[in-house]
């Protein structure tokens, strides 16, 4: 089983928050306009991203935990997080990945071995 998630991970959650919800807001804003959705609010960005929301997003302990948490409850054996909501500046884009692959993945896997 897998599970893919839109999320984005920084230094810090302020850091991550500040640079996710404006893009996230434009693109389902959009996509919502073209499917009948109504605008996306920073309240319901806010309740996404808490501890049981579909949002993975902030430093990357709080992502470790998150898929941690997900994985009890689930049991996957795969993970996909989609960082590319909306257009993302590419040196943010490219520190998300760093984290992913030297910190968030590495410890995930460490947890679960």
């Amino acid at each position: 089983m897998s599970i893919n998630s839109h999320g984005f991970i920084a230094d810090t959650e302020q850091t991550a928050v500040e640079s996710f919800w404006p893009r996230y807001a434009d693109e389902m804003g959009r996509i919502g306009r073209e499917r009948g959705w109504p605008p996306p609010s920073r309240a319901h960005f806010d309740l996404e991203r808490d501890a049981h929301g579909a949002l993975l997003l902030g430093s990357p302990q709080q992502v470790i935990d998150r898929i941690l948490f997900e994985h009890e409850l689930f049991g996957m054996h795969r993970f996909l997080i989609q960082l590319s909501v909306g257009t993302m500046p590419h040196a943010e884009m490219l520190r998300a990945i760093e984290l992913y692959g030297t910190v968030v993945a590495p410890a995930v896997r460490m947890a679960l071995a």
